[in-house]
């Protein structure tokens, strides 16, 4: 992420809709517990962004401030329009002439003094007792920002809570929304056959139900090793290998896809990871007709990647 060489997929992209589609997600996230409030602005512009790089920054923020919040609170996400004039960027050094999108994710919690406010963005730099945290979700998110072009300010003191402000270049004009498969028959379904692999029984299951739903049929599997004995049962009709990164019984999922995609040029691949910079590393940007999908993903994302995935030529 600091070195900025993540994969990215930039589209055109409505910040209120990125949030809405992740609020129930974030509602069993965060817990009962945890109160959430969404104050959009209505008609905003829309922004040049990687949607999934911009809902890892959402889920980093709110699980930072639900572990601020051990006790229970209130975490509210907003959304404006903002005008910097010479006067707006005269104190501070990051911002810009011009105009910009905000989202901010704002808790009543325990909130930071100075000094740890200065070290929040330091890779692997923790507050957490040890085994609770890693120390990369805020820095993660900061580099996802700037990647953007954009950047982070933040606003806390102790017992009062935290605000974090990212602000976003914002494009000329407005982003035609996508409606949810629930209120529209018109998302972006498909048909053909996918093999999805993935070691998680709880995360596999459901994205499988789901693009079962969409039209697709679904061939599953838990690890790799199975994934290359249901390919060669089905091996004519599967058009999409969906698999995650790291897996168990010694095939991770670049070597799963190289050696399948040896075999049949034509096949799409997408691979999903929690860590783009592990995507990186591994270079998957470099090798053609592979997607990266980062995880976890809200289920409008994923319909759509899969639908572009297998349109694409």
């Amino acid at each position: 992420m600091f070195s900025r060489r993540s994969v990215m997929q930039v589209r055109p992209t409505d910040i209120n809709e990125v949030v809405q589609n992740l609020l129930k997600m974030l509602r069993r996230l965060l817990g009962e517990h945890i109160t959430i409030l969404f104050e959009s602005h209505n008609n905003l512009p829309g922004v040049d962004a990687d949607i999934g790089m911009l809902e890892q920054v959402l889920l980093n923020l709110a699980v930072n401030a639900r572990d601020a919040m051990p006790k229970g609170g209130s975490l509210t996400i907003a959304t404006a329009q903002i005008d910097f004039d010479t006067s707006s960027v005269k104190h501070h050094s990051e911002r810009r002439l011009g105009k910009f999108i905000l989202f901010s994710v704002a808790d009543n919690g325990t909130g930071m003094d100075e000094v740890t406010l200065k070290r929040i963005f330091e890779p692997f730099f923790t507050t957490k007792d040890v085994g609770k945290g890693t120390g990369l979700g805020l820095p993660t998110a900061y580099g996802i920002i700037k990647q953007h072009q954009g950047w982070i300010e933040v606003h806390s003191q102790p017992g009062r809570g935290s605000v974090f402000e990212v602000y976003l270049p914002a494009r000329a004009q407005t982003v035609a929304r996508t409606e949810t498969l629930t209120t529209n028959p018109h998302s972006p379904r498909g048909h053909g056959t996918l093999l999805l692999v993935e070691d998680e029984d709880i995360v596999r299951r459901p994205i499988g139900i789901y693009l079962r739903k969409l039209g697709y049929k679904v061939i599953e599997a838990p690890n790799g090793r199975e994934a290359l004995t249901l390919w060669r049962q089905h091996r004519n009709e599967i058009d999409l290998l969906y698999t995650d990164m790291v897996m168990p019984e010694g095939v991770t999922g670049l070597e799963l896809a190289e050696k399948l995609k040896g075999e049949k040029a034509s096949l799409k691949v997408i691979i999903s990871s929690g860590y783009s910079t592990e995507i990186s590393m591994q270079g998957i940007n470099s090798v053609a007709g592979f997607v990266y999908l980062p995880k976890p993903s809200a289920s409008a994302t994923i319909a759509s990647t899969v639908r572009e995935c297998l349109d694409s030529k």
